[in-house]
């Protein structure tokens, strides 16, 4: 089932989100609707919270992104336990429609997780997929890409947010 976005500045897009204890149907549900979601919505990766649940599950599909590997990835209870190099990536957010940013993030990292099953599993990562692994990390954390921008340019883009929500 298609899920209904929370969009900035909602005030659980900030909220960290609880691990997952259960592997259960409810979290299989969750997942599924999540894919659902993301697929509806064009993008290539949603967190938990972007739905107003404060867990930390994502899932990624980078669909026909040159390059990268295609196929779902459900990732759940998330670590990053390695990174290193950088890269600048046009960002842009699911639940802040209408904007993109230069960001810099890891350009390799290491990210220990869980299955669906609750296996614990490890992937190393590189170019998209580890700046989508980030970028959805941070939503479990409370963050948005926005939070990673140089405080001017943070400021003009929060600030013309506000002024575009006053007009709706």
């Amino acid at each position: 089932m298609k899920l209904d976005l929370l969009k900035y500045p909602d005030q659980r897009l900030s909220e960290v989100s609880a691990p997952v204890t259960r592997f259960d149907e409810e979290l299989h549900c969750l997942l599924e609707d999540l894919a659902e979601t993301v697929e509806a919505e064009r993008g290539i990766g949603l967190a938990a919270p972007q739905v107003g649940r404060a867990v930390r599950v994502l899932v990624i599909d980078l669909g026909s992104q040159e390059g990268e590997e295609k196929g779902l990835r459900e990732i759940i209870n998330p670590r990053l336990s390695r990174g290193e190099g950088k890269i600048v990536f046009e960002e842009g957010c699911l639940s802040v429609p209408g904007v993109t940013a230069e960001v810099t993030r890891k350009a390799r990292i290491t990210v220990i997780y869980q299955d669906r099953s609750g296996k614990a599993r490890k992937l190393d990562a590189r170019g998209l997929l580890a700046v989508a692994i980030q970028h959805e990390t941070d939503h479990l954390d409370g963050k948005l890409f926005l939070d990673r921008l140089p405080i001017v340019r943070r400021t003009l883009v929060k600030r013309r947010l506000a002024r575009r929500a006053v007009t709706l």
